[in-house]
């Protein structure tokens, strides 16, 4: 970080010192002894925290506070989720009209994703455990992984004996891995 005259400077932004006026760019372009020469110093960054997490580097926030913060967050997600189909429970109850499997498996899925969820912050005992679970992946998904599709039987290639194959995404194939008669095995792409 670049300071002048106790405040911090920004690259790209025009800055005023001793009545001059110096464009946006004077920084970017100016050399280190320019920089100097009108006093300006460059003092390391402040270390970066997690602001949800913690109060400074290295000085973490209350965690029984930040679980029942994130059992919240994780309600409000799961409420979010499931109000879009909130109208075909409504519909049930005022006209005995079914509501559709496949939302209610949905629905289904997400109350246990929630649940899970809830037992997972509930089960951190410090805030560095839950800021790891919070900003994992683990915590942000709400969907099924997509289940990996068979190969379709146009995707399926017969080689000859000896010879095998590989079968990219797209459909692309390789034209077999090929043994040289060398120590080496040769990889050969179509």
């Amino acid at each position: 970080m670049l300071i002048l005259d106790g405040r911090p400077l920004s690259y790209d932004r025009a800055f005023t010192h001793a009545g001059i006026s110096y464009p946006a760019n004077w920084l970017r372009l100016s050399s280190y002894e320019e920089k100097t020469a009108i006093g300006i110093s460059e003092v390391p960054d402040s270390p970066w925290y997690d602001q949800r997490f913690y109060w400074g580097p290295e000085l973490p926030k209350d965690h029984e506070g930040l679980v029942t913060l994130w059992i919240d967050n994780t309600n409000q997600t799961a409420y979010t989720l499931l109000a879009p189909s909130d109208w075909y429970v409504i519909r049930k109850q005022e006209t005995e009209v079914a509501v559709p499997q496949d939302v209610l498996d949905r629905r289904g899925e997400i109350r246990t994703y929630c649940d899970s969820k809830r037992e997972a912050i509930s089960a951190t005992t410090t805030t560095d455990e839950l800021a790891a679970y919070i900003t994992s992946a683990a915590y942000s998904e709400w969907e099924p992984p997509a289940p990996t599709p068979e190969p379709t039987p146009e995707e399926i290639v017969e080689t000859p004996e000896g010879e095998d194959s590989i079968i990219f995404t797209g459909g692309v194939t390789s034209t077999g891995i090929i043994d040289g008669g060398s120590s080496d095995d040769l990889i050969s792409f179509g």
